[in-house]
């Protein structure tokens, strides 16, 4: 009962941003429905009991937030490496700083999931896991729907 109250209020409390964002005639911005969705599937898919959902929202932020950052640099610095007019020693350089920015989203996985462990339980984190892949393959494939209906429309 308690989980589906939390579901309820969730499904509320993003459908009032909408209505509220509509109302004042500027729709939420993209990153902020991707946000919402990402939130939904998490809590509906975790399970989380309230003083679990409390923890793990404060962990998980931080957590994506931090994981949002690395992965920012290593696209900042494969959209850089993309320049032709580069030294093979540039080149090479970025190629050394994207890996080490890979082992640091790794190793920042390691740190967080003890940190989750103490928040959700080991088949929580699973879900977790395994709900952010389900969450990323969905959008991957709203984009590309998204991206050849924009082509279908240019098309005479």
């Amino acid at each position: 009962m308690k989980k589906s109250a939390i579901i309820i209020s969730l499904i509320c409390f993003v459908l009032s941003l909408n209505v509220k964002a509509q109302a004042q005639d500027e729709p939420l911005k993209g990153k902020e429905k991707i946000k919402a969705a990402k939130v939904g599937l998490i809590t509906n898919r975790l399970n989380l009991t309230e003083d679990q959902a409390k923890g793990f929202w404060v962990v998980y932020n931080e957590f994506d937030t931090k994981r949002w950052e690395i992965r920012k640099s290593i696209r900042q610095i494969t959209a850089e490496s993309r320049n032709t007019t580069s030294s093979e020693d540039k080149i090479l350089s970025d190629l050394k700083e994207i890996l080490n920015l890979k082992q640091k989203d790794v190793d920042l996985e390691k740190e967080y999931m003890s940190k989750f462990l103490k928040v959700i339980n080991v088949r929580q984190v699973s879900e977790l896991y395994k709900t952010e892949q389900l969450f990323n393959a969905m959008l991957f494939n709203r984009l590309n729907k998204g991206e050849g209906k924009m082509h279908k429309d240019k098309q005479p």
